[in-house]
């Protein structure tokens, strides 16, 4: 038997929205005209989702989230931007999502399976993959990218148009000014540094010993040898041409335009 939307009394849906089976809507949400939102996900109370926003099936969305809301860009002049979320997503309270810009390309995207804690704050343009954890209070600015199984500690900001690699782990408390390439971690107060390899969550995430020891080889090389950037990744390439994680991290160092994290010393780094 198909499951119909509940929609509580209290709450305000626009009748051009789409609501697809066993949506609930909550005390006092508020959904607007351009919404569509899919089966199974759940608002819980105070929730505003706005704009032409799409969310996913099976999100949770708690009290006083605000989805959609217009870009904060002095240059936005109402166009009819996006925000589109995917699967299972946990929202938690105060978490806001803003639409994008023209500029930024029309859409700020959210993938599946991520967890995005109090108060976090998602800018417009912004690109997260899958399965992330947004530690309460993180901030991101525009036009970030984050990939997929990432971590990013709370009441950390990152500065926009920074690219946060799959797999990585920014530390709580800092800030975040460089692309921290796929794999690592970083950490360091009002400018983030990188320490070496996100081994406990790369182990944590399956990878084998093997593996594991293939991308501490490859770190030494690209961030210890004393090259440049361009030159590190040469010489890499020769070396680990094989390997499809050393040559994510070479392409990532290819494709930055913010620059890489610096990395601290070894006598710095914690042993893992």
């Amino acid at each position: 038997m198909e499951v119909s939307v509940q929609i509580h009394a209290s709450a305000i849906v626009h009748p051009g929205e789409q609501l697809a089976t066993d949506v609930v809507v909550g005390p006092f949400c508020v959904v607007g005209e351009h919404v569509t939102i899919g089966a199974g996900t759940r608002l819980v109370s105070h929730v505003a989702v706005d704009g032409w926003t799409e969310i996913g099936a099976r999100c949770e969305l708690h009290p006083f989230v605000s989805i959609g809301a217009p870009p904060q860009h002095l240059n936005y002049q109402g166009e009819p931007t996006k925000v589109v979320i995917g699967d299972d997503n946990i929202l938690r309270e105060y978490v806001t999502v803003n639409r994008a810009t023209v500029q930024g390309g029309g859409t700020t995207t959210i993938g599946s399976k991520n967890f995005l804690m109090a108060y976090v704050h998602v800018a417009h343009d912004c690109h997260l993959g899958s399965h992330l954890i947004l530690a309460n209070a993180a901030s991101l600015a525009g036009h970030i990218t984050i990939g997929d199984h990432a971590i990013i500690g709370g009441l950390t900001g990152i500065h926009q148009h920074v690219r946060v690699g799959s797999y990585s782990m920014v530390g709580g408390c800092c800030a975040l000014g460089q692309d921290l390439p796929p794999f690592m971690r970083a950490a360091g107060g009002y400018r983030a540094r990188m320490y070496g390899l996100n081994s406990v969550g790369l182990r944590r995430q399956g990878f084998s010993t093997d593996r594991i020891s293939v991308l501490k080889r490859a770190y030494d090389m690209l961030f210890r040898s004393g090259h440049r950037t361009a030159e590190a990744a040469r010489l890499a390439k020769l070396e680990f041409g094989d390997q499809p994680d050393v040559m994510t991290v070479v392409g990532f160092l290819e494709g930055t335009k913010r620059g890489i994290c610096r990395s601290v010393g070894k006598d710095q780094e914690d042993e893992e």
